[in-house]
């Protein structure tokens, strides 16, 4: 039987996305996976789906993020997450 101590111990831990890297570009792509008019506009036209925001709420991403995600062209969410991390190193 499996009891919820069992998973006590991944559960302990105290996420403080402040303190993440990047956390503005995983808003970014979280909301493009979920919301298929925010992926074409992300897709078709960056600057806008950017400016507009998800759900009323704008993205923190620094300059660099934003800059990173106006250069690529890309044709598909799959497409623009790989030319990320190829740009970005990571």
């Amino acid at each position: 039987m499996i009891t919820s101590t069992m998973f006590k111990e991944n559960l302990d831990y105290k996420a403080d996305l402040s303190q993440q890297p990047h956390t503005g570009l995983n808003s970014v792509f979280a909301a493009a996976v979920v919301n298929q008019d925010f992926r074409e506009t992300l897709l078709r036209n960056p600057s806008a789906a950017l400016d507009q925001g998800y759900l009323g709420k704008g993205f923190s991403l620094s300059q660099n993020e934003t800059s990173l995600i106006l250069s690529i062209n890309a044709s598909s969410l799959a497409d623009l997450a790989r030319q990320v991390i190829l740009v970005s190193g990571k």
